[in-house]
């Protein structure tokens, strides 16, 4: 009688073959409309939370410049307080059709005076080394209910509540947060200590 012997190696043969099935045209098209339905739905989501907002004007140097594509917190207001230094996009009140992006600088019930290059916020100077030169104009204004007083870190170069009044709070459309384009002007947009004492 023959033996096997033990180190005989086994057949490479598989015991059976599967055959893939081919995808049908239907199932093609119904997971390209779930893949187009989902695209769309993380789409509004992400919306929803952020805006993508580009920089027009001058009237936010140095801080923000022309070209420079920000980061908007859409939800920033909804789960959080309006604050001073803030730098908000809002509908301009002159024409809601338009945008503007600017500093708020008073809430409502404050009192604003700008007198000798200063911006005075209820008896208190800003401190501001964030703007591009003191403000050469002049006024005072208390900010009514429900509504902001902004203006722009080119104070000298910006149309914004010195010129044209109030911002309502209904209009802001939320708080700008990063610069993410061009690469080398990435940068968070912090909220600076604008007050040299706490009014």
């Amino acid at each position: 009688m023959e033996s096997t012997p033990l180190n005989q190696p086994e057949s490479s043969e598989p015991e059976a073959k599967s055959q893939p099935k081919p995808i049908s045209h239907k199932q093609l098209v119904i997971e390209f409309v779930q893949t187009v339905l989902l695209a769309v739905i993380l789409y509004a989501l992400i919306d929803a939370v952020v805006a993508r907002v580009r920089v027009e004007n001058i009237s936010m140097e140095p801080t923000l410049m022309p070209g420079e594509f920000l980061l908007v917190n859409k939800l920033a207001y909804h789960l959080g307080s309006l604050q001073r230094g803030d730098i908000i996009v809002f509908h301009y009140p002159g024409d809601p059709s338009q945008d503007y992006i600017k500093r708020i600088i008073g809430l409502p019930g404050d009192d604003i005076k700008v007198q000798s290059g200063e911006v005075m916020v209820n008896g208190f100077a800003l401190t501001e080394t964030y703007i591009s030169a003191p403000p050469e104009y002049q006024g005072e204004w208390v900010v009514p209910t429900d509504s902001l007083f902004v203006l722009g870190d080119n104070r000298n170069s910006s149309s914004d509540s010195h010129s044209w009044g109030y911002v309502p709070e209904s209009f802001v459309i939320g708080r700008a947060i990063f610069i993410y384009w061009p690469f080398n002007a990435a940068k968070s947009l912090y909220r600076p200590v604008i007050f040299s004492a706490v009014p």
